[in-house]
């Protein structure tokens, strides 16, 4: 990879321990500080539930790097310019990211009132049939989710649409839901528009295209296989029943320039991506295409997202809006609920929650690493790895384990690839192997877990209760076994 396409390239300098005195944290000691955020983060999910990321979770995080300042400084007398420099460090490691990020919400926002992603579902949703319903179910939500980054806002959409005609062909909620979310799933773990994705290339610091391509080896033999489950149950299923789409369709075509001219918009970005265009730039001319698309094909929704007493022109209104499009939230009424919220939108300003929690999350990883603590709780795991199985095998278990006891999928990224990232380079290993492995174990887990944030999320929305739809979400829990079995079988050291 040339320099040109390393977007997150900077190693944390690893503080000098000269001064600091009192030796290397006991790792009971450095577990304190987890437990805190363990404890913290409960209580945030008890009084607010899925919308603890909205302020609870980041007060969490700098609670607990209170608490691992605090121990330091009293106990291994540890000065505050070390750990101040460690987290001033950290935070600049992920300025790139946050940029990425902000450009995602813009360019998310053009996709859809472009009439792109509208594009995709209408014609996408038409291709469904009783017997292969469960696998379309599965393609489209991966396809929807691919093009939004968002596995909540398909779920929460065109999923519900789903769970709906399945329920009028006799197949249970649960099997559906499972296929909702093993294809929403596929699009949160690999698509550039994710924050997940892009918060796993941060924290590990790789390029997001690079981090992407890397994760093609295991994501898409994973899906094809939970895709032939879905094929297979459809089949042996076999049912009748009336697949009216009719609604969904109108509703979108009466809103929307449904064409196909939309979709040049990501054949331009998938030929920057091809050409190895920094994800920055890539972005950025994506969703400056995306914008033009709109006031070529879609200028009365343009039009009346900018209309305001202020500017009479029909020009300046569409300018207007495709400004507004770009940095905030814009909602198109299209006479059907679950329609309006597929197509409601939110811009940079909708980052800017991720952005926070990206921040907060950096001050205490720097903390952990400043005082040592994370190298020594990091210390007990790595003297049980003894070559890239097992290091792989590591980092999946501890994500998940994090999942577990942090109830949240951005944070447990975020400690996974902190916990891992200088033992990979040490070992010699790609930082990609640990994107990768942290993805495939911890991205996708989350909503198989009742007290997670997804988890809580997807079975209310859903009406199905986590436990329920968790033996059929084939996609999730057979990703962090492809990557271990992957490390496995490959010849070279690095894979």
């Amino acid at each position: 990879m040339s320099d040109k396409n390393k977007q997150i390239n900077v190693t944390t300098p690893r503080p000098s321990r000269e001064g600091e005195g009192g030796g290397s944290p006991n790792p009971l000691i450095a577990l304190i500080p987890l437990l805190t955020l363990v404890a913290m983060v409960s209580i945030s999910i008890y009084f607010f539930g899925s919308d603890a990321l909205s302020g609870a979770n980041q007060i969490s995080l700098m609670i607990a790097t209170a608490v691992c300042t605090c121990l330091a400084m009293a106990k291994y007398k540890t000065p505050w310019k070390v750990i101040e420099k460690s987290i001033e460090s950290t935070i600049g490691n992920t300025s790139a990211s946050i940029v990425i990020l902000l450009l995602i919400g813009m360019m998310s926002g053009a996709w859809m009132i472009s009439g792109v992603v509208p594009t995709l579902i209408y014609y996408g949703i038409q291709i469904m049939s009783p017997t292969f319903f469960l696998v379309c179910t599965t393609i489209i939500c991966a396809a929807v989710s691919v093009m939004t980054g968002s596995s909540w806002t398909t779920v929460a959409t065109i999923g519900i649409a789903l769970l709906g005609i399945g329920n009028a062909l006799g197949i249970s909620h649960a099997w559906t839901a499972g296929a909702i979310i093993s294809g929403s799933y596929f699009g949160d773990k690999i698509s550039p528009l994710s924050d997940t994705t892009v918060l796993a290339a941060s924290a590990a610091r790789v390029d997001i295209f690079a981090h992407i391509r890397y994760m093609l080896r295991t994501t898409v033999p994973t899906f094809a296989i939970a895709a032939a489950i879905f094929l297979i149950a459809g089949i042996v299923f076999g049912s009748t029943g009336d697949t009216d789409v009719k609604t969904y369709t109108e509703g979108l075509s009466k809103s929307f320039n449904i064409s196909l001219w939309t979709l040049t918009v990501p054949l331009f970005t998938g030929i920057l991506i091809a050409k190895k265009v920094p994800s920055i730039i890539t972005l950025f001319l994506s969703a400056m295409a995306a914008g033009i698309v709109a006031l070529v094909l879609q200028f009365d929704i343009i039009q009346q997202i900018g209309s305001s007493t202020d500017y009479t022109t029909t020009l300046s209104k569409a300018v207007r809006g495709v400004f507004i499009t770009l940095f905030t939230s814009t909602n198109i009424d299209t006479g059907n609920v679950a329609l309006n919220n597929l197509v409601s939108t939110h811009g940079m300003a909708g980052m800017l929650d991720t952005v926070w929690l990206i921040l907060c999350a950096m001050c205490f990883g720097g903390a952990m690493t400043a005082t040592g603590m994370l190298q020594s709780i990091t210390g007990v795991i790595v003297n049980l790895v003894r070559g890239r199985i097992s290091l792989v095998a590591a980092t999946a278990g501890t994500g998940i384990t994090l999942n577990l006891v942090t109830s949240d999928q951005y944070m447990s990224i975020v400690l996974d690839c902190d916990m891992y990232r200088d033992v990979y380079d040490r070992m010699g290993f790609k930082r990609t192997l640990l994107s990768r492995s942290t993805e495939d174990s911890t991205t996708v887990t989350s909503v198989l877990i009742p007290w997670n944030t997804c988890g809580m999320t997807q079975s209310t929305v859903l009406g199905v209760a986590t436990l329920d739809y968790l033996p059929y979400c084939f996609f999730n829990y057979l990703s962090p076994l492809m990557t271990i079995f992957v490390a496995a079988i490959s010849k070279r050291n690095n894979k």
